[in-house]
């Protein structure tokens, strides 16, 4: 792969140092959704993002294997886990590339959604019910009551909405301030992106610096002052319905909302597994893709364990149900107020929630856009993905992306949707999941041949396999706890969309046949995707992979 500027190619100019710092931005994506697992687990919701950050430091050791693999891939773990199921099936391949692509891409759209309302909080704030404007309004216009007057003092821009589209099974696209104040902060990270990987990483670590410190510090504060209240961390139950805020019971529904909970989380915890998207851009794949990774779930770990044990310890099972700390928009006056700041303190955490999302926005675009580009590469999206500019940045894939998310902001501009796509895009997350953690035996098995800079204890590739079908276990049960009886079946839908997008690459633009390096990176003559020597065992994990989905949306119902 060519190494210069102007090569039509990702160039070499990353350390693992510089894809730690682009990962960076996944520690802020645990404030996406505190308050929803909060809302569906109850008072079990720290132990929630625990286990499942244990799980995804865990299956990450499968994920730095296989990228070692392929130092000539970008793209991340979907990409090359993808390589073990082409002797298989055709299909699967290109559906675990696009499963994991719509899982991380709507990060643009979530956090943009978050950032704007932020924004809109702070430039044109709606009234308290007891502040002076709302009384002195009340006391000029008798007989009114208090929403009359916070109604009349909300500025005309929170209302605002030019208009709205219905889409029948999917929701409502709303184009209001909200879409257009997260469309303006999309075109900004799209043009810091655009000078290429070393230029990103430089600003992503500018940023990180500024946001996970003060970040850690809120984590650290309540625990090192005694402000953690035991009540709130202890008798671990989950709620006896989702936003109840009353504690439960461990029964049938009570561990259907527990594993909506880890259904959710996986969608940020695992998320560092971004990490190897670079590959192709680091300078040493052989030593940067372990390091990248390792040290990327090492800054997780501490992120994911200390902040919703600290947020739920403080402010208890009703605080996180405050309508703020669940739509995100109240997030950053609750980290001042966990901190005991004032006025000046928290306006700055509000700040920092916006850099934050920012964090989190630009290490999705950086690594999404990277996996559309390999797949293109690798004949399964198509070809026009596969373009760079001058700097070696994909912008054909960067505007894919953004134009997506264009959409998807509009269906995510009120709390309804937001939600409805978070649950949406982690169907797919999770479809990525098993199928990568089964490529990691399969590779072992059919591609042993091939040099791994680092090998995972074959003990954890068994581990990982079994939490493959833990995650199926997750998705079947956690997808339909989100309001939405549906989110299984659509997101289904919209895995099943990549397939007449790969049969048009696929058959009528490349007859039949996959690019030259996609059989080189496998260490295979042009033509030849090599035995099957794993047999029948990928397609009995499918199907024991299905059948757990199934039993599992069965079994576990709602509380009622």
């Amino acid at each position: 792969m060519a190494q210069e500027k102007g090569s039509g190619e990702l160039v070499r100019a990353l350390d693992w140092k510089g894809a730690f710092w682009v990962a960076a931005g996944v520690p802020p994506l645990v404030l996406f959704s505190i308050g929803g697992i909060a809302g569906v687990a109850g008072k079990a919701a720290f132990v929630v993002w625990m286990i499942s950050m244990v799980m995804g430091f865990l299956q990450s050791f499968t994920y730095a294997e296989m990228a070692g693999m392929f130092g000539n891939k970008s793209g991340g773990a979907s990409v090359y886990g993808a390589t073990a199921w082409l002797r298989y099936s055709k299909l699967i391949a290109p559906l675990s590339v696009w499963c994991n692509w719509f899982a991380w891409s709507p990060v643009l759209s979530l956090g943009c959604a978050i950032a704007a309302g932020y924004i809109l909080n702070a430039l044109f704030p709606i009234p308290l019910a007891d502040s002076p404007a709302v009384l002195d309004w009340m006391a000029a216009n008798a007989g009114k009551t208090t929403e009359d007057a916070v109604a009349a003092l909300t500025p005309v821009i929170r209302n605002w909405e030019a208009f709205s589209i219905g889409i029948p099974g999917l929701g409502n696209l709303h184009f209001n301030s909200t879409f257009v104040i997260g469309v303006i902060l999309m075109l900004i990270i799209f043009a810091i992106q655009h000078k290429g990987i070393a230029s990103t990483a430089k600003s992503q670590k500018v940023m990180a610096l500024v946001v996970l410190i003060p970040l850690l510090l809120v984590g650290l504060v309540p625990i090192l002052t005694g402000a953690i209240d035991s009540m709130n961390v202890t008798n671990i139950v989950p709620p006896t319905a989702a936003y109840s805020g009353e504690d439960g019971t461990w029964d049938i529904g009570g561990w259907t909302l527990f594993l909506g909970a880890m259904y959710i989380a996986a969608w940020s915890t695992y998320g560092f597994e971004t990490a190897v998207c670079y590959t192709a851009e680091f300078k040493d794949p052989r030593t940067d893709t372990f390091r990248a990774i390792f040290y990327s779930g090492l800054l997780c770990i501490v992120f994911f364990f200390m902040i919703p044990f600290a947020f739920q310890g403080v402010l208890g099972t009703s605080g996180m149900l405050a309508p703020g700390i669940v739509d995100g928009t109240g997030i950053g006056e609750a980290l001042g107020s966990m901190v005991g700041g004032g006025p000046v303190i928290t306006q700055i955490f509000v700040i920092l929630m916006i850099l934050a999302l920012f964090l989190a926005i630009m290490t999705a675009m950086a690594g999404s856009s990277r996996t559309l580009y390999q797949g293109s590469r690798d004949g399964w999206l198509p070809r026009y993905l596969g373009h760079v500019n001058e700097h070696g940045a994909p912008t054909s894939a960067m505007w894919t992306d953004l134009g997506f998310n264009v959409f998807l902001l509009a269906l995510a501009s009120d709390a309804t949707g937001y939600f409805y796509v978070l649950a949406i895009s982690n169907v797919g997350y999770i479809t990525f999941n098993f199928l990568n953690l089964n490529a990691g035996w399969i590779h072992r098995i059919d591609s042993g041949h091939m040099e791994r800079p680092w090998k995972a204890p074959t003990l954890l590739i068994g581990v990982n396999t079994c939490l493959a079908f833990v995650n199926a276990l997750f998705l079947g049960a956690g997808a339909k706890v989100w309001g939405y009886s549906n989110a299984l079946v659509s997101g289904a839908i919209f895995a099943a969309l990549i397939l007449p997008v790969f049969w048009f690459r696929h058959y009528v633009q490349d007859g039949g046949k996959f690019p030259k390096e996609a059989y080189e990176d496998l260490g295979l003559a042009e033509g030849d995707l090599g035995e099957r020597k794993a047999g029948m065992l990928p397609y009995i994990a499918l199907i024991a992979g299905v059948a757990v989905v199934l039993w599992a949306n069965w079994f576990f119902q709602l509380p009622e």
